[in-house]
């Protein structure tokens, strides 16, 4: 898994407008941009060319670049975000600078990419409340048609799971951190997983970016966990926008 660049967004001062499940109280603005900047670094100390686009105030989640595009095979894939607060956030530009080939999930398809976990040969398709299955299955054909295998994943009943990737991150290496309650909908070998400890769930939306796992800080068995399956690791502090529903790979777009 080699990542050459990342394309991050800054967080507005409308920050704790944006959309959220959670009730973990209202988010700190200079915190979210502190955290923000170390995330960056993060990326940058990885080894990763990070693009900050400015913040857009008009959409308080913007700064969750990842649910915008799927970046699979050479092709940059516009989503259309499942909340439609979030459908006016765009992408397209920024991705031009590195993208010749777009494709775009088309009403009355609805996903985003939270709920794509490219891995290796496959792609996991989460349908969610924010994917709905014709936007799973646009996904699907047009992974199919990149050469990938598509697997659909159902989470709609899985509570505390708001994307796929809340609860599946992919190591490369066949590798993979999965949450115990994903382990019955996904076919994957149990010496391919690093499972997650009851208590941990928030950590599993971790990020591989060249040599270094970036996880959320608080984690401590994951990360032991990760370091015996002979990974090194970055414990960065999100809290902020996990008080928004977002993790560590929400926040940027890896490729």
């Amino acid at each position: 898994m080699q990542t050459r660049n990342a394309i991050v967004r800054r967080p507005s001062k409308k920050l704790g407008e944006g959309i959220t499940t959670a009730s973990l109280g209202v988010p700190n603005f200079e915190r979210a941009c502190e955290q923000h900047a170390a995330y960056c670094e993060a990326l940058r100390a990885a080894g990763a060319t990070v693009t900050v686009l400015e913040a857009d105030a008009a959409h308080p989640d913007a700064h969750f670049v990842e649910d915008t595009a799927v970046l699979i095979c050479g092709s940059a894939i516009l989503a259309r975000p499942g909340a439609e607060a979030r459908l006016g956030e765009t992408i397209r530009e920024p991705l031009a600078e590195f993208f010749a080939d777009f494709k775009e999930i088309v009403a009355p398809g609805t996903l985003d990419g939270g709920d794509v976990c490219d891995a290796g040969d496959r792609v996991f398709v989460g349908v969610s409340h924010r994917t709905n299955r014709a936007g799973a299955e646009q996904l699907a054909r047009l992974a199919a048609e990149a050469g990938k295998t598509p697997v659909l994943v159902d989470i709609r009943n899985l509570p505390g799971i708001l994307h796929l990737k809340s609860g599946l991150a992919y190591l490369g290496d066949d590798r993979f951190v999965v949450i115990a309650a994903l382990l019955p909908a996904i076919a994957i070998s149990p010496d391919r997983i690093v499972r997650v400890a009851p208590g941990e769930e928030y950590g599993s939306n971790c990020v591989r970016v060249n040599d270094v796992v970036l996880i959320a800080d608080g984690h401590s068995r994951l990360q032991r966990d990760l370091a015996r399956a002979e990974y090194s690791t970055t414990a960065l502090d999100v809290s902020e926008f996990r008080k928004m529903d977002g993790g560590l790979s929400c926040l940027s777009l890896r490729f």
